[in-house]
């Protein structure tokens, strides 16, 4: 996958994407469809009224119907003036917990999700990420940014 920070006057912004090459099990093609999926359920659920814990609960049951797992050790973000703020979101959690966005409130909703278990780990290098059972794993993100009315996703046009 591709995960892009991009600075621009100042503001960050956070996009991710998983690409399918060469010939790729059905599988292996439902958890990238299932995660893309899952972002956008959340991204649904990233307005104003509605609790940050409503995205985590809402990616959360996208992905455990199909039948994979949430990874737990990474999550979304706020994002702005630097590309990793608070508050965190996780990708599960029960819904109506934890505080309400503000509006202009710019999030990095992630959906990381895994085949198998949902146990990660982080390498040697301190950024690769591999899951503990080798199973594979999918990841989209988008920047969003939550106004009264509406939500625009911001980097939309990335991928």
């Amino acid at each position: 996958g591709v995960d892009i920070g991009v600075e621009y006057q100042g503001y960050f912004s956070d996009a991710a994407k998983t690409y399918a090459i060469g010939l790729v099990s059905q599988l292996k093609k439902k958890l990238i469809e299932v995660t893309r999926e899952a972002l956008y359920v959340g991204i649904a659920q990233a307005k104003c009224g509605n609790r940050l814990s409503d995205i985590s609960h809402a990616i959360q049951e996208h992905v455990e119907r199909a039948g994979f797992s949430v990874v737990r050790e990474l999550v979304g973000h706020g994002v702005g003036c630097d590309v990793w703020e608070e508050p965190q979101i996780p990708n599960y959690g029960p819904p109506g917990e934890g505080p309400k966005p503000k509006v202009g409130t710019a999030l990095a909703i992630e959906a990381m999700d895994d085949a198998g278990s949902f146990e990660a780990y982080t390498e040697n290098d301190n950024w690769t990420v591999v899951t503990a059972d080798g199973q594979p794993s999918a990841h989209f993100e988008h920047t969003i940014a939550i106004f009264r009315d509406h939500t625009e996703i911001l980097t939309n046009g990335l991928f």
